[in-house]
Formats: structure tokens, C-alpha cells, sequence
């Protein structure tokens, strides 16, 4: 086992040195692709500053407020995308034509092993924006950065990314009894862009879908409140914990009740 283990390990350094060189080789469409990604967010934030050239607050947030929410959203998106977008090709393809076949002749985890095979090197953009627009509030915002938020934040940020993990292992899991959940998955995180922004501007409706049933406001909004604020810890922070343990849970039980009912393409 601890062979095998060494050998995935060995493959997933091959991938990611293979990903980073497709990078090198084709810089134009990367490139290209970062720009398209900083260009929508530029409209996005254009369309902000739109709205607080007019107005001082937003239901009692600022401006900078709501960039620091905005750029924190981008954070564990991006670590999501960056480490486990190799799930949205098993929704898409990968069990429909039986390529999932390969996964069970491995002596791991299948959804270990789909995990660890790719690298996404394009989710580095929006990692750069999400840090960067975080970087420009600082000044700007009141947040007092001890040892303790800083410990926290580190500690919350990967809570928040299983949250999008969670969510797509669940939805992807949906393809093995339907053979493609691609789109399934792509509806449900249509619902992140409501998280960008604070719950206090919606009505009850998106912000309890937001909360308690796609809980795409713990990724961003809640945790972010609470270092902007220092409020309210045990839900804020708390929440985002128990999202995310409820979301992987619910997602490793789902993935492995429809292994057992998985039929290759060829069955």
C-alpha cells in the first residue's frame, strides 16, 4: 500500500510538471484566460464602485467592506479549483464513456485518486486577484490582525474551500446513477456568485438557500464578517466548520453508495 501510495504520488508530480509545462508551451492561452478572468472581475468591481459613488454604504458595509468579501470569496474557490476541478471531468465524461474504469483498478481511494491527478494551474488566477483585492483594503478596513485571527484565518480558509469540495463531490456523485452530472454541478455553483456580497442585502428567501441549504455564505461572507467585525465567532467561523464537515460527509457517502452501484459503459 505504501508503495502504491508513493507511486500516485510520484504520478502526481508528473501531472502537475506536465500541467506546468503545457503553461510554458502555450502562454497565449493561459494568458488569454487570466485576462478574460481579471476582466470580469474588473466589471464586477466597476459595477460596485458604481453603486457606492452614489451611495456611502450598503446596508451598512462600505465599500472596501465588500471588496475585502469579495476578495476572500476568491480564495477558497481558488483553492478548490486549483486541487480538485478533476472531479467536474468524472460528472461530465469520465463515467459516461467508462473512463472511471481506470480508478478501480488501483489499490486507493478512487475519490483520493481522481483528486490528487490534476493540477489546475489556471486557478492561480484567481488566487493573485483574490489576494490582491484583499491587499487593497488593507488600510481601509478595521481589522485588528493578531496571532489568534491570523492562526484563524489560515485554519478557516481550508474549511471554506470544502465547502466547494463538498458540494461538487456531491453533485458529482449524482453521475453515477445518471452517467453525466456535469451540468448539475455547474448550477450549484452559479449560486457562489450570491456569496461575494453580504446577506444582508437580499431578502430571506437567497439568504437562508445561501446559508443553510447551498451554503456558499459561509465560503465568504460570514467568515469575512467576522474578521472585519470581530463578531459573532461561533457562527461565523463555527458555521463554516460544520458546513464543511456536514458537505464531505454527506459527499464521501454519496460517492461511495453509488460506487457500489456503478456500471461501466461497456456493462
Amino acid at each position: 500500500m505504501l508503495k502504491e501510495i508513493k507511486r500516485l504520488l510520484k504520478m502526481h508530480r508528473i501531472f502537475i510538471a506536465q500541467d506546468l509545462k503545457k503553461l510554458m508551451e502555450y502562454k497565449v492561452d493561459f494568458l488569454t484566460g487570466m485576462l478574460g478572468f481579471i476582466v470580469y472581475q474588473t466589471i464586477n468591481l466597476i459595477f460596485l464602485w458604481v453603486i457606492f459613488s452614489n451611495i456611502p454604504a450598503l446596508k451598512g458595509w462600505t465599500y472596501e467592506q465588500i471588496i475585502f468579501i469579495y476578495g476572500f470569496s476568491l480564495l477558497p474557490k481558488g483553492i478548490d479549483h486549483l486541487f480538485f476541478d478533476q472531479l467536474w471531468n468524472v460528472g461530465y465524461s469520465y463515467i459516461s464513456r467508462g473512463d472511471f474504469d481506470k480508478y478501480l483498478t488501483r489499490p486507493l481511494n478512487p475519490l483520493f485518486t481522481v483528486i490528487v491527478e490534476r493540477f489546475q494551474v489556471d486557478a492561480l488566477g484567481e488566487l493573485i486577484v483574490g489576494v490582491a483585492l484583499m491587499a487593497s483594503t488593507v488600510g481601509s478596513v478595521s481589522i485588528q490582525w493578531s496571532v489568534l485571527n491570523v492562526i484563524l484565518f489560515l485554519l478557516i480558509v481550508p474549511f471554506a474551500t470544502l465547502i466547494y469540495t463538498g458540494i461538487k463531490i456531491i453533485t458529482t456523485a449524482v453521475a453515477f446513477w445518471t452517467k453525466r452530472s456535469g451540468q448539475i454541478t455547474h448550477v450549484f455553483y452559479l449560486v457562489n456568485d450570491f456569496a461575494k456580497y453580504p446577506t444582508t442585502i437580499y431578502n430571506d428567501v437567497i439568504r437562508n438557500v445561501i446559508t443553510y441549504i447551498i451554503p456558499f455564505a459561509f465560503t465568504a461572507f460570514y467568515p469575512a464578517s467576522y474578521f472585519l467585525t470581530g463578531e459573532n465567532p461561533l457562527f461565523n467561523l463555527g458555521g463554516t466548520v460544520v458546513a464543511a464537515a456536514v458537505l464531505m460527509t454527506v459527499g464521501v457517502l454519496l460517492w461511495n453508495k453509488g460506487m457500489s452501484v456503478y456500471e461501466s459503459a461497456g456493462s
